[in-house]
């Protein structure tokens, strides 16, 4: 069974930036993809940030330029470095991995984490 970890979130004043981690435990062969999704209150979720395991970046055009996706795949941890906030960027933020092989050769789709609430005051 994966676990996600999250941490990093809080309040941070407009242009303040904050590092958000996110660790998977487990027995964990692979990860596919890791990455950030957030929801505003009254918005769907949406993409932040997603790394392949072959290091292909997408980005939401609303942060390009902004934030930073990083993964250390042997510590199975993603980061988002997430510099010049705006108020808008204030939702709270979930770790998302796709497509995960255990070592006993069982796989995992996708899997959430349980979101860490970032704060940006104007």
């Amino acid at each position: 069974q994966v676990q996600l970890a999250e941490s990093g979130g809080g309040l941070v004043q407009t242009g303040g930036s904050l590092k958000l981690s996110c660790v998977a435990s487990g027995s964990i062969r692979h990860i596919g993809s890791m990455g950030w999704y957030r929801q505003a209150p009254g918005k769907q979720r949406e993409l932040v940030a997603a790394m392949s395991s072959g290091s292909n970046i997408d980005y939401a055009n609303s942060v390009k330029g902004r934030f930073t996706i990083s993964r250390d795949n042997a510590k199975k941890t993603v980061y988002l470095q997430m510099n010049f906030l705006e108020p808008e960027d204030s939702a709270v933020y979930y770790c998302n991995v796709k497509r995960v092989e255990m070592t006993s050769g069982y796989r995992q789709l996708e899997i959430w984490g349980q979101g860490t609430l970032v704060t940006v005051s104007s």
